[in-house]
């Protein structure tokens, strides 16, 4: 079965950087492309940044020069380096596959940006 388990977040201070962590199984890992969401109270889950199974990268413009990802296919998982954070930044971070998400969510980790 599918399984995605994000963690990393945290409280972290407008300007501050966090790392998070997605541990996927259940799937082909080095092989797909995968990618992070987030969703912001009252709002709709929105695209963050991929990274395809080439290692090559895209992001959302809101993250564009502060965010950057990566993965490792020996480990299964897949980061998001955050820097230069912001209020608007706070958020439930999730990882899934992309361009097309699995029905599979994980918990998805908590991002608090105080100002």
């Amino acid at each position: 079965q599918v399984r995605f388990v994000e963690s990393g977040g945290g409280v972290v201070q407008a300007g501050g950087s966090r790392r998070l962590s997605c541990a996927a199984s259940g799937i082909t890992f080095s092989s797909i492309h995968m990618a992070w969401y987030r969703q912001a109270p009252g709002k709709e889950r929105e695209f963050v940044a991929r990274i395809n199974s080439s290692g090559s990268t895209n992001f959302a413009d809101s993250v564009k020069g502060r965010f950057t990802i990566d993965r490792d296919n020996v480990r299964n998982e897949v980061y998001l380096e955050m820097n230069s954070l912001k209020a608007e930044d706070t958020a439930t971070y999730y990882c899934n596959r992309a361009p097309l998400p699995s029905p599979y969510w994980g918990q998805g980790t908590q991002v608090t940006v105080s100002s």
